[in-house]
């Protein structure tokens, strides 16, 4: 199994933290009971921007400013 594309649109980057944390908790407990996983995805990396939404909806564990493209990473990503 590879779980991909796994994350939650969210600006509450506490949400996201908890959200995370459950998903891997959840892929640890499989693990153990010996499922073949061979990758774990998180979507994404950075906020990009989403056809339906634009940039309306924040999934990445990296903030980009849109008007200098700075990179931040927020708690998440750790």
């Amino acid at each position: 199994m590879i779980v991909t594309e796994n994350g939650i649109a969210t600006a509450d980057d506490q949400q996201r933290i908890d959200y995370t944390t459950g998903a891997l908790e959840g892929l640890a407990a499989v693990l153990r009971d010996g499922l073949d996983v061979r990758g774990y995805l998180h979507w994404t990396l950075m906020d990009n921007f989403e056809w339906v939404h634009g940039y309306e909806k924040t999934f990445g564990l990296i903030a980009v400013d849109r008007s200098t493209f700075a990179r931040t990473p927020k708690l998440s990503a750790y």
